[in-house]
């Protein structure tokens, strides 16, 4: 009866083997799907002497507090002293917005999360306080 069983067993794991095997042969052999992406359109603010800011349209959408969230791209500005200087690094930001009360905060910078990002309020010449109008104002929210 033993013996029943324990071929019984071997059947069960040929079978999953086998089974494993077609599974990733067929990953592998089979052309990947295109992945779909929303397009990317890009608003410029008004650049300022902190730098340029741009927000993407496609990005805006409410969380579950009823804020929105936006995607942006800031570059600060070439050094006047150095223009031969390659320009420095830009970073992308997902930000939340508070338009009722004009306040944001940074939940993403570079794709590294920022867990428990304080609220902000931005300067006036700020390009970020330029995000955050056009934004609200897109979105019918305005403050």
């Amino acid at each position: 009866m033993a013996t029943l069983l324990q071929r019984a067993v071997l059947a069960l794991k040929a079978v999953l083997a086998l089974t494993a095997v077609l599974a990733l042969t067929a990953l592998l052999l089979l052309p990947p799907t295109a992945a779909w992406a929303a397009p990317v359109s890009w608003q410029e603010v008004p650049a300022s002497a902190l730098g340029r800011q741009w927000w993407d349209a496609g990005s805006v959408h409410p969380n579950r507090d009823g804020n929105l969230v936006v995607l942006s791209r800031f570059q600060p500005p070439v050094d006047p002293d150095h223009p031969d200087q390659p320009p420095p690094s830009g970073r992308l930001y997902v930000s939340e917005l508070d338009c009722a009360q004009e306040l944001y905060r940074d939940t993403a910078i570079n794709g590294i999360p920022q867990w428990r990002a304080e609220w902000q309020v931005p300067g006036a010449d700020d390009p970020g306080l330029q995000v955050l109008r056009q934004v609200c104002a897109a979105a019918g929210r305005i403050g």
